[in-house]
């Protein structure tokens, strides 16, 4: 059964939706809703906050504290049509490529990204060549620098809490550590002379070029990053942890190894491995993914990395590549057909927590999963380990649209809904059929010991930039959520 999609025939719902989700979701006026509060760590930092369809939140919240991380870099970003013009480049055919080595494969495989309106991320092998496109970028007067790589992504969104102190264990030049947050420390064995710089090639929705027309906004990332694919501070997070004591740790960077040899890999992946199995067991741990294309690799996070972590968030690129690699429910799939569909994405989740998380007879620690796309965002939980479900989800999706925009509050003419508004819950098995509630935006369906958590996203309309947001949305689930003792 077909989902059905919000068009502007049905107008009118669309508008009720928009009203009451910004009411309920994202109204941040009533009691704080915008700041967590935990019942442990910040007993008295904030109000309880106001109620999702009429029922009372628990006022427990995040687990958080502090924080620590691994990967790390300079974002600069620029228009990805501009940036190839300026390097003499024509628009053409589209082509994937799993690493760029020239210009060429620059070119295409951002037209085969942008086509779709996919996010992706590419390790450029040519050193010269990224360094002559890296000097380019940075001196043209629209490239603007901000602080990037998932983990310090991460940590950069928490730190806007004045109650959180930030580890980041990555490799940290003068440029990065100057755009740093104060509450964000910064280890003397993670300081470098030089920064890495990772390109980030945007396109708004609608963007032309030559006969290519981008069908919403988005970017394409390539580095040459050496230390983070490396995993050069591995190390240090780890020797740092027993002086920090940090109350979550969050991973991030594993896809950063695809530019290393295969030999390389397999040795930093164990050692990796052999790291996180050290990080004591009462200290939760949150690995964020990233666009990958070695299937090998993924699978072997998977089932090497993924039973030692409590929590994973990803998208749907990675979603997808995660279910091809493995050959899991839905692995024909090639890729999405426009907004991912609800019940191919809810097996493949389930099948991920079934498959590699914890259960009666699998000692692993994988417990949720956050799920993110475009037009909506899934929380989905093993029963009995999280609370607070129904706000972490709602929270993401509120950040996606604040950060979009680049607004404090939801501006219902700068956002519109792409969700579907009524979609069936699995493809495998005899399926729920679901129609969003305007009163009651949040859907909650459960399936043999697991609970998912679905929310629509006011999407920004014309987005001021879109790289961070699945962090920044990974970020704000992780202050709501609470993971339950055990």
């Amino acid at each position: 059964m077909g989902q059905k999609q919000a068009t502007l025939s049905v107008k009118a719902m669309l508008d009720a939706f928009l009203e009451a989700a910004c009411k309920i979701l994202w109204n941040l006026s009533a009691n704080n809703f915008n700041k967590p509060k935990h019942s442990n760590f910040l007993p008295e930092l904030l109000d309880v906050p106001p109620s999702l369809s009429f029922s009372v939140f628990p006022a427990h919240f995040s687990f958080l504290s502090s924080f620590s991380r691994v990967n790390a870099c300079v974002d600069v970003i620029v228009s990805g049509v501009k940036l190839l013009q300026a390097l003499g480049l024509d628009p053409g055919d589209g082509k994937d490529h799993a690493v760029l080595n020239s210009r060429k494969d620059l070119k295409e495989a951002f037209i085969y990204f942008m086509q779709k309106g996919a996010a992706a991320e590419r390790f450029f092998s040519d050193a010269e060549t990224f360094d002559h496109i890296a000097r380019a970028a940075s001196e043209y007067p629209w490239a603007q620098l901000y602080v990037g790589g998932n983990a310090a992504l991460i940590g950069q969104k928490l730190a806007t809490n004045p109650n959180l102190k930030i580890l980041l264990c990555g490799p940290v030049g003068p440029k990065l550590h100057e755009l740093l947050d104060d509450n964000v420390i910064v280890p003397p064995e993670s300081m470098q002379e030089t920064d890495e710089f990772h390109l980030i090639l945007e396109y708004q929705a609608g963007e032309e070029w030559g006969q290519l027309r981008a069908p919403n906004a988005n970017r394409f990332i390539f580095s040459h990053d050496l230390s983070n694919g490396a995993m050069n501070m591995l190390e240090v997070f780890v020797s740092s942890l027993d002086e920090f004591q940090p109350d979550l740790v969050v991973l991030s960077g594993l896809h950063m190894m695809e530019g290393q040899s295969r030999e390389v890999r397999e040795k930093r992946l164990l050692e990796a491995v052999t790291s996180i199995s050290d990080i004591p067991t009462d200290i939760p741990i949150h690995l964020e993914l990233a666009s990958m294309t070695d299937q090998d690799l993924m699978s072997k996070i998977m089932n090497q990395v993924f039973p030692l972590v409590n929590s994973v968030g990803l998208n749907e690129q990675e979603l997808l590549f995660l279910t091809q690699s493995a050959s899991g429910p839905h692995a024909s799939l090639g890729s999405w057909n426009g907004v991912p569909d609800v019940g191919i994405v809810s097996d493949i989740l389930f099948w991920i927590l079934k498959k590699h998380g914890r259960t009666m007879d699998k000692a692993s620690d994988l417990t949720r999963i956050h799920f993110h796309t475009l037009a909506y965002h899934i929380l989905v939980t093993v029963d009995g380990y999280w609370g607070n479900q129904i706000a972490a989800v709602a929270a993401g999706a509120r950040v996606a649209g604040t950060q979009a925009c680049a607004t404090e509050t939801i501006d219902t003419d700068r956002v519109f809904l792409k969700a579907p508004l009524e979609f069936v819950t699995s493809h495998t098995e005899a399926p729920s059929k679901i129609s969003l509630n305007p009163g009651d935006p949040v859907a909650h369906w459960h399936r043999e010991g697991i609970s998912f958590h679905f929310t629509p996203v006011l999407v920004c309309k014309d987005p001021i930039r879109t790289v961070g947001l699945g962090d920044a949305i990974s970020a704000e689930g992780l202050l709501y959520s609470e993971l339950y003792p055990q």
